[in-house]
Order: structure tokens, then sequence, then C-alpha cells
């Protein structure tokens, strides 16, 4: 990741596990979310908000390849998560 990139993600990241227990979530499910979003930007090598649909398909692609069902479940719940939350604050972010 660029600096730029880079920092966007430390951005987003911080973020995710405040959101995610504001909304109630216990800290097993935090951390896996988080995960998720790792796995996402390491993946592409960018922040996880420049995702495209077409990105998200190969991601996943990759995922059921590599990884359990469960884990699957949990990265797509975890990424919609972010972002349904991330469309709902757009304008918050540097």
């Amino acid at each position: 990741m660029n600096t730029t990139d880079q920092q966007r993600f430390e951005f987003l990241y911080q973020q995710h596990p405040t959101n995610l227990t504001l909304q109630g979530k216990r800290p097993a499910t935090v951390d896996a979310y988080s995960r998720a979003m790792r796995r996402l930007s390491a993946f592409f090598d960018r922040a996880p908000d420049t995702m495209t649909a077409a990105d998200l398909k190969t991601y996943f692609a990759s995922l059921i390849a590599t990884h359990s069902w469960s884990t699957v479940k949990i990265d797509r719940n975890g990424l919609q998560f972010f972002l349904k939350r991330r469309n709902s604050t757009a304008s918050t972010s540097p």
C-alpha cells in the first residue's frame, strides 16, 4: 500500500472495532470482523473502502477456495457491517 492508502486503512481500522463494540458485538466477533477487514486489504493491497463489487467477487472466490465456509460467512458479515457503516458515515473520514 502506498502511504495515503496505509493512512486511510489505519484510520478505518481504528474506527471499525469501536463501531462494532458500540453495536454490542462480543470481543470474539470484533476480532473476527476486524480480521476480515485486514484480510481483504492485504489481498488487494489497498484500503477496504475502495473495493468494487468485482473486487469483492474476486476476493470471495479466492476465499472459498482456501478457507472454510464459516470463515467465508464471517468475512461476509464483517465486511457487510463495515461497508454499511462506511456508507452511512462517508462524510466524516479524511
